[in-house]
């Protein structure tokens, strides 16, 4: 399921392109051609990058102690879950929500931090930068999360955020390159598919935790999921597996 990520990054492009395609477009610090233009606007996306693993690893702490419980097939449905809501709540309400449970403060001290990094030279400001505009509030960071929490272990959930973020790296290495932003009417059509895809990948983690005995994209209760470590329950001391 780790390709997941990289397709949904791909897709995601579309959105951050919007988003974040200016801070991409203006860093004041990086060379504006040559060689050096390239490798300047991979230390920012690397920093970018390094933070959506980081996050990813640390929702893949939480979803490692529910795999050792257990509850792989009832984690892969809870993503799903997660993802469709994320879907059909609107911005407005996960503004209030992430004010509601105190994190209104620690995003204020990213974004401040951000504005003073994104105003400095050199090739530390750049990859600090990134990994600052990681940490921003993105819809399509907290869809690719949900489906990290049923990626296979600690890595495997850093390994799928880090896709993610390199599925966003084509499109928005492009926007850089030309100058220019996609034009509006195109990228409001290609955002409008975000939404169905979010919803299809829901449906998958959804289809994939039921257990419907389908090899590889919804084994049965019981047998080990490809990619993930099989541990077989023993009862009493001696008793083979």
């Amino acid at each position: 399921m780790l390709w997941a990520g990289f397709v949904f990054g791909l897709l995601s492009s579309f959105h951050c392109v919007g988003m974040c395609g200016a801070i991409a477009l203006a860093l004041p610090g990086a060379a504006t051609s040559g060689e050096r233009w390239l490798v300047d606007r991979l230390l920012y996306h690397a920093g970018r990058i390094g933070t959506y693993a980081v996050l990813g690893a640390a929702v893949g702490t939480v979803g490692r102690s529910l795999h050792v419980l257990g509850w792989q097939q009832g984690l892969s449905i809870t993503s799903g879950v997660l993802i469709l809501l994320l879907v059909v709540v609107p911005e407005a309400w996960r503004v209030r929500a992430a004010g509601a449970v105190g994190l209104a403060r620690p995003l204020a001290a990213v974004q401040r931090s951000l504005s003073y990094w994104f105003q400095q030279r050199g090739s530390g400001a750049l990859l600090l930068t990134g990994a600052l505009n990681g940490l921003l509030p993105c819809g399509m960071v907290y869809l690719a999360l949900a489906g990290a929490l049923s990626a296979p272990g600690v890595g495997g959930a850093a390994a799928y955020m880090a896709l993610f973020g390199v599925g966003t790296l084509p499109l928005l290495l492009g926007v850089g390159f030309t100058g220019r932003l996609v034009a509006p009417a195109v990228r409001f059509r290609l955002r409008r598919a975000v939404p169905w895809a979010a919803g299809a990948l829901a449906v998958l983690f959804i289809v994939r935790g039921l257990g419907l005995g389908i090899p590889y994209l919804s084994p049965a209760a019981g047998l080990p999921v490809p990619g993930q470590p099989y541990q077989a329950v023993v009862c009493h001391e001696g008793e083979k597996p």
